[in-house]
């Protein structure tokens, strides 16, 4: 039995693996967070299978016995701070104190074979816990927080709409864990982070494949997918925005010169909006803004800092131009029309763009 559950959660992750190398949605960066995440798993999930088939009840082979408990102590808490980094890559080299736990717990398991710090095999190749198992205890619970703690924090940063799904997998690990922490004869930790490891993969496939690879904004398909949850409880408000003259600046200055205003105009809108905000590039030269303010005075002001950023962007050298945008405000409380949103928010941005032409657009761009 033991075998077979063994087999199933290794032969997993090695398909994990495979559709790592395989994948083009994931953003490249999760990938060696991911990969090491998979092989520490698999390297604890075969410690487990030796302290189990080196024990007296199988091939009772001690010093076996003494390795593959080593090990495993050694390893384990590393797993969940290896799946904090598939959310956040700087997490480590930020906070590099909170990597103690983790390190005293290696110590401690190394230690463990000669003083019965966690662990103790006597000469029969019995296994009994030591009287320092709480801090093998201690480092997983402190990670396993870690984990849920920094998924809820990356999401609510960056706006994420799969925040909520990212802290129930974050919990879901921590249960199937600790399980096996209260009763070390029910082996149900690495089924759970092997299936953990599987749903996150998914889960951030599909979340990468939402955002658009030349601005890092979400893209077309994430613009729909939020307009087709709408409903008519909350109200929002719609901000359509377009460069002006783009196809005169890719004829005059090239694609090359083109796809960098695209993606400074993106930068400087990515961070003229806080989080009530989301933003997507919708087009070519095309963004749309979806947030939760629906005082008109208010998005106004908004719209007046991108501006005013957009201008200081300009005043330091970067070739930009002006861009034109509309915005159109739904109060909430009633029947939803969307078109009629977009509608409204289209037409005020084309009436901006022909009072730009109507002036001559001059100074709209410089280099």
């Amino acid at each position: 039995m033991h075998t077979a559950t063994y087999l199933l959660d290794i032969a997993a992750l090695g398909c994990l693996m495979g559709m790592l190398h395989s994948d083009t949605a994931l953003n490249a960066a999760r990938r060696k967070p991911f990969l090491a995440a998979a092989i520490l798993s698999v390297v604890a999930i075969l410690s487990e299978a030796g302290t189990v088939f080196t024990s007296p009840e199988h091939l009772d082979l001690r010093s076996l016995h003494i390795f593959f408990n080593t090990l495993g102590f050694a390893l384990s808490p590393a797993i969940p701070l290896s799946i904090i980094l598939i959310f956040d890559r700087g997490f480590l080299r930020t906070r590099r104190f909170l990597l103690i736990p983790t390190l005293v717990n290696l110590s401690t398991a190394i230690l463990s074979p000669s003083f019965g710090l966690f662990f103790s095999i006597n000469a029969q190749n019995q296994y009994s816990r030591g009287d320092f198992f709480f801090v093998f205890i201690i480092a997983y619970a402190t990670n396993l927080l870690l984990l849920i703690l920094i998924t809820v924090e990356v999401g609510r940063r960056n706006n994420y709409p799969i925040a909520g799904r990212m802290a129930a997998l974050s919990f879901f690990t921590i249960a199937g864990t600790s399980i096996q922490l209260v009763h070390p004869a029910v082996y149900t930790t690495w089924h759970c982070v092997t299936l953990a490891l599987l749903l996150y993969f998914l889960l951030m496939s599909e979340f990468d494949s939402s955002f658009d690879a030349l601005t890092c904004l979400y893209n077309r398909a994430a613009f729909d997918q939020a307009v087709q949850q709408m409903g008519a409880g909350e109200g929002f408000s719609l901000i359509m925005l377009d460069i002006d003259d783009f196809k005169v600046i890719n004829d005059t200055y090239g694609h090359e010169c083109g796809d960098g205003v695209i993606k400074t105009v993106a930068a400087v809108i990515r961070t003229s909006f806080d989080r009530d905000y989301t933003c997507y590039r919708i087009g070519g030269d095309e963004f749309s803004i979806i947030g939760r303010e629906t005082e008109r005075e208010v998005l106004e002001q908004q719209l007046e800092t991108l501006t005013a950023n957009l201008a200081e962007a300009r005043a330091v050298g970067n070739p930009l131009p002006t861009v034109s945008y509309g915005f159109s405000v739904f109060p909430g409380g009633k029947v939803l029309d969307f078109s009629r949103v977009l509608k409204e928010a289209d037409a005020q941005m084309y009436h901006c763009k022909k009072r730009y032409k109507s002036a001559g657009g001059e100074g709209r761009f410089s280099d």
